[in-house]
């Protein structure tokens, strides 16, 4: 299945306005976060019965890395990477290879650590340290911030606000970092399936067993009828910037 971002065709498709297909690499933007953290549609018309992948904490092992991608690479799906400062000052080529493989890198923090418990100084530069290291390795800062455990509070989306980053956690929760699903895919696996619904915002993190799950899943989330987000398409909520605007 490929990824869903095809737009209804309207009347704004005009071949005569000079801009020729394919011109941009980026595509419509189609859908936004809401206040659950689901993906929902901008307009009615377009596709609701879709999920978002999400991989957390890394960017860890090439090995690990490439097995996602792969298995992303062979259902045409997109996902976002929320990578750690620290990791990617280790390892700089692993996000290197994320992005070059066309895969979307997110903000999670430099540290890992509870963003509510830091001051607003230390909890801006965990966010744009961040932001300056992805943009000196693959010349562009990431659109999208998860904190750490998913814990945040007013501030914390200021500065993401400030640092133009679509806030989310997340909505479908894979708990593949649970010591009790370690080595078990099928549990991971279980555990999406069982909170599946359109919009699901599925958090998932770079795991071996994570790795070895994902084929089975994507497939599965297939046969039911869902469609995956390119996460390029995900933008601002228009609703919210209609209200900033009156």
């Amino acid at each position: 299945m490929q990824t869903a971002t095809e737009a209804p065709q309207d009347s704004k498709s005009d071949p005569g306005s000079g801009e020729a297909a394919g011109e941009s690499q980026k595509p419509e933007l189609l859908y936004h976060i809401n206040k659950a953290y689901n993906v929902v549609p901008n307009e009615e018309g377009t596709d609701k019965k879709v999920v978002l992948l999400t991989f957390d904490d890394g960017p860890k092992e090439r090995e690990m890395i490439e097995g996602l991608i792969d298995t992303l690479d062979k259902h045409g799906a997109k996902a976002i990477f929320f990578v750690n400062g620290y990791r990617v000052k280790a390892h700089p080529e692993l996000l290197q290879l994320i992005h070059e493989r066309g895969q979307i890198v997110g903000n999670h923090s430099w540290d890992h650590i509870d963003l509510k418990k830091e001051s607003e100084a230390n909890m801006r530069q965990q966010i744009e340290d961040v932001q300056a290291i992805v943009k000196e390795t693959i010349g562009e800062t990431p659109r999208f911030f998860r904190p750490p455990f998913g814990s945040g509070n007013d501030v914390t989306h200021q500065i993401a606000d400030d640092n133009g980053l679509i806030y989310m956690t997340w909505s479908n929760g894979s708990l593949d970092w649970d010591s009790k699903n370690k080595n078990k895919p099928d549990a991971v696996i279980q555990n999406v399936l069982d909170q599946l619904h359109a919009g699901s915002n599925i958090l998932m993190h770079e795991l071996p067993w994570t790795v070895e799950a994902l084929d089975e899943l994507l497939t599965k989330l297939e046969d039911k009828g869902y469609g995956f987000v390119d996460p390029e398409s995900i933008g601002p909520d228009p609703a919210a910037d209609s209200a900033d605007a009156g």
